[in-house]
């Protein structure tokens, strides 16, 4: 794949996110591994997101049950909010995804740890403007392309 990456960086999915979903260099940062954990959810990319759960979450969880929430989920596009600090253990985000023709909002702090030398997803708080939005045919798209909504991720 030559195109941008997923995880809207503006870089190429091939020296993003990519070498780090194939296990060839860790996340460097917990933005780095929250915009490879995005990436992985659009390429479904289960295993890499099972594993990049803190040990205490994985063992709750499945290949198969991460799948399965996500089976019916077109990834739109992601905005960062806050967590550039290469310290920060918090990132805040926007995720907008389609589900069955309509769109969704996923506004979360993340918390992450460090767990043997590497970064880990932990939990995360859900803010008050999750779930569906309404968002017209005509409206600017979601992902600042600058096109219409209609003309843009309503097609994907």
């Amino acid at each position: 794949m030559t195109s941008g990456c997923y995880c809207g960086s503006g870089k190429d999915f091939s020296r993003c996110c990519q070498p780090i979903l194939q296990g060839e260099q860790p996340a460097s940062t917990a933005e780095t591994l929250m915009r490879s954990r995005y990436s992985a959810y659009c390429t479904k990319n289960y295993s890499y997101i099972l594993n990049t759960y803190a040990e205490a979450k994985q063992a709750q969880l499945t290949e198969e049950s991460l799948a399965n929430s996500a089976k019916n989920t077109v990834w739109l596009h992601l905005d960062i909010e806050s967590g550039t600090s290469p310290s920060e253990d918090l990132v805040e985000f926007k995720a907008w995804s389609k589900e069955r023709n309509s769109i969704y909002l996923l506004h979360e702090t993340s918390r992450f740890i460090k767990e043997k030398g590497q970064w880990r997803y932990l939990d995360g708080e859900l803010h008050s403007d999750c779930g569906k939005v309404a968002l017209g045919r005509n409206d600017p798209c979601l992902c600042h392309s600058g096109k219409k909504f209609k003309q843009c991720c309503l097609r994907r």
